[in-house]
């Protein structure tokens, strides 16, 4: 299995490199990247791509390891033993299979996305240790051995929210989706909105990574809002000029809303465009 691309994601030459080493190794890829970059994105049109499923694994703070592996379901154990149901006498009957389990048991190989690994406590990926690294784990109430009949393709993203154990970092093949240059962007956007002009295009890229290029904002637009964005402009009919103008009451591009997500932000951004402009 070899990932080359798809027509509904670009990928650059080093992520292929990385998604196909990684699939070699048979060991995890740990994606980073800032947020909207397309790291959760990428398992989608990486199963898509070699034509196997997904299963996805949505991580919180509240999520514990034991969860993607299996639960067992004591209080409905408990709830029809009061009601006489037979099924009491089978524990199998209560074990919730999660999601690795799931992958595990899969017939053919499938993709398996666990996303935002770093939103849970700091013992988390510690805990999968073992399972992602040998590929099986046991069932204490069944006495069971659970074993990968084929080794899923596993994608592990991350914010960098909090920093990873080391023991962790080890069993995974690293990549940083870089944030995409003007090119790529327009690559990108072009896959979303073929039939967008060229002269809106141009205008409305100059201005977003005008933006980004503020020093100090809290939080730069990602690729995901530029695309929102780019949505808004046509849904709205904003023609060209209203993003090249220099009226001192519209330094803000049209609809920041879905750019700029905070009030300093759009505050520092005014001020120092201002006084760009004014200098000129």
């Amino acid at each position: 299995m070899r990932f080359s691309g798809s027509s509904e994601y670009v990928a650059t030459q080093d992520l292929m490199l990385a998604v196909n080493a990684s699939i070699t190794l048979q060991r995890p890829l740990l994606v980073k990247g800032e947020p909207g970059t397309g790291k959760t994105m990428l398992a989608v049109q990486v199963a898509k791509s070699l034509g196997v499923p997904l299963l996805e694994w949505h991580i919180k703070s509240t999520t514990k390891a034991q969860q993607g592996l299996y639960e067992y379901d004591a209080v409905s154990r408990l709830r029809d033993s009061q009601l006489g149901d037979p099924r009491v006498h089978e524990i199998r009957n209560y074990i919730v299979q999660g999601t690795l389990w799931q992958a595990f048991a899969a017939e053919s190989p499938v993709v398996l996305l666990i996303d935002e690994v770093d939103k849970a406590d700091i013992e988390f990926p510690n805990d999968l240790l073992r399972e992602l690294d040998r590929m099986e784990f046991y069932v204490y109430e069944t006495k069971e051995l659970v074993k990968a009949r084929q080794r899923p393709i596993v994608f592990i993203t991350s914010n960098n929210e909090k920093e990873l154990p080391d023991a962790f970092l080890r069993r995974c093949f690293f990549h940083y989706i870089r944030f995409p240059d003007k090119e790529t962007m327009e690559k990108i956007v072009n896959v979303h909105y073929p039939t967008l002009k060229k002269t809106l295009l141009r205008e409305a890229l100059e201005a977003f990574f005008e933006v980004r290029e503020v020093p100090g904002l809290k939080k730069k637009p990602s690729t995901s809002e530029l695309l929102d964005w780019l949505k808004l402009l046509l849904a709205e009919d904003i023609p060209v000029e209203a993003l090249r103008s220099k009226d001192k009451k519209t330094i803000v591009p049209p609809l920041h809303g879905a750019l700029l997500k905070n009030e300093q932000d759009v505050h520092l951004f005014e001020r120092l465009i201002f006084m760009s402009r004014q200098q000129r």
